[in-house]
């Protein structure tokens, strides 16, 4: 797994640069050259928004794992109080007061603002492969979705896709689409495993009778400071700096998995009513960005987010503001978001990230961390913000997740709208899987 986990980001580097995956260059290496140049390209970009900020430093923050000390900020924006101060009472005052309240906050401080002329996206079927698992049937679609770049043909973007569908299905059927990874080449289809063997998501996913999909985010734009000037954002800046407001990269795969999502409402085999998104560590704060800024997605399955996604940025406890506001990983989020590392502190956001999962209300969302090798990633402030979002749910007639104690590990909680469950593990999402379609179950019937 760690190897696996160490040509992933290997591929992820060279796939940023428009290089070739070692996979299939024999594991070649970009020059030293190839490397300082990235390097020096993304330290320039920091360097900008830093100048467009006025901002000269961050703050150094020694990494907390105590929990007595976690909470200098105990006091969290609330969803429920308009700006002007006055209590939202029913869903009418969410829907059309509040909830367009936090967008603006997230977009202008947080996430970065999608812009308006976004292009239109052609999806092309460029194969199909017909597989057999248990005696069953499926179709495997290798798509790519193909972005207008008429007005900046600098930049291309072409948008990696596979959906897998029962080919014998009698209707639409629901499909699960993960944030993803895969060498070139690679089949995405599960192969079955030896009796009692511990089955992928794919084979689990399958076995529900559903499809599933794989979106590859660096397709739409690259992870990494040096990556904002080209991709979708680059496209969009016509290869410019952002100005400190634009758009991040966990917007921007936002944007590409909706995408998908409008290629999945004209297929034939897809309940696009029932499509929910997966997405682990960064790909999980993407996957909770798309959900609630996209209504049409049914549910969401968000593993190991940590900072800039599920976890509290008034929690400090492992992965905190500052980590996220570093050079390697600002180009997550908007330029804005750095002054809470530097002028600004966490308690001068005007919102956290339980207004997030909020903005999801009223589908399902399933949180998942692992245990002492996951703690990074902040499992209580998951927790909390989950709790904190709990009094939206019910306004709109919703379940909660029914406590504020923090469950022992492997407690699953899901009896409602809002779903929770630490497994012993460390930062992968395998665990809990299971759990996560016994959850999705109760919607996709």
């Amino acid at each position: 797994m760690r190897i696996c986990n160490v040509l992933k980001g290997i591929c992820g580097l060279l796939w940023i640069t428009g290089l070739v995956c070692p996979v299939s260059a024999q594991f070649a290496m970009p020059s030293q050259a190839v490397r300082d140049s990235i390097k020096k390209a993304n330290q320039d970009d920091y360097q900008n928004m830093l100048n467009q900020l006025h901002i000269t430093s961050i703050r150094t923050h020694v990494t907390n794992y105590d929990e007595a000390k976690a909470n200098p900020y105990p006091n969290l924006p609330d969803p429920l109080t308009l700006k002007n101060g006055k209590k939202v009472t029913t869903p009418k005052m969410w829907w059309d007061q509040r909830r367009p309240e936090i967008v603006e906050d997230f977009d202008r401080e947080v996430y970065g603002r999608v812009p308006a002329n976004t292009p239109k996206v052609k999806w092309v079927i460029k194969n199909t492969i017909k597989n057999t698992l248990d005696g069953k049937e499926y179709i495997t679609k290798e798509l790519e979705g193909q972005v207008d770049n008429s007005s900046y043909p600098a930049v291309s973007v072409n948008i990696q896709l596979t959906l897998t569908t029962p080919a014998t299905a009698k209707g639409p059927v629901p499909v699960i689409m993960e944030f993803g990874f895969m060498f070139p080449g690679m089949s995405t289809f599960p192969v079955a495993g030896a009796p009692g063997a511990e089955k992928s998501w794919q084979q689990q996913v399958l076995e529900k009778g559903w499809g599933y999909a794989i979106i590859i985010p660096n397709s739409i734009q690259g992870d990494s400071g040096d990556g904002l000037h080209r991709g979708i954002i680059g496209m969009m800046n016509k290869g410019q700096y952002r100005k400190p407001d634009d758009w991040g990269v966990l917007r921007a795969w936002g944007w590409g998995a909706s995408r998908a999502l409008d290629y999945f409402e004209t297929d034939p085999a897809v309940d696009a009513k029932k499509v929910g998104l997966e997405g682990h560590s960064r790909y999980g704060k993407a996957t909770l960005v798309a959900v609630a800024n996209d209504p049409r997605f049914a549910i969401a399955f968000v593993t190991s987010s940590g900072a800039g996604g599920a976890k509290l940025n008034r929690h400090d406890y492992g992965e905190v503001v500052e980590n996220v506001a570093k050079a390697d990983e600002y180009h997550w989020m908007a330029g804005n978001y750095i002054k809470y590392a530097g002028p600004l502190n966490w308690n001068d956001l005007p919102v956290d990230s339980h207004e997030l999962i909020a903005l999801c209300a009223p589908r399902p969302v399933f949180i998942s961390v692992g245990g002492q090798g996951d703690r990074w990633a902040d499992p209580v402030g998951m927790f909390l913000a989950q709790v904190g979002a709990g009094p939206v749910y019910k306004l709109l007639g919703k379940k909660d997740l029914g406590t504020d104690q923090f469950p022992a590990v492997e407690t699953t909680l899901a009896d409602g709208e809002l779903g929770f469950r630490q497994h012993p593990g460390g930062h992968t999402n395998g665990p809990n899987w299971p759990m996560f379609l016994t959850f999705a179950e109760r919607y996709f019937k």
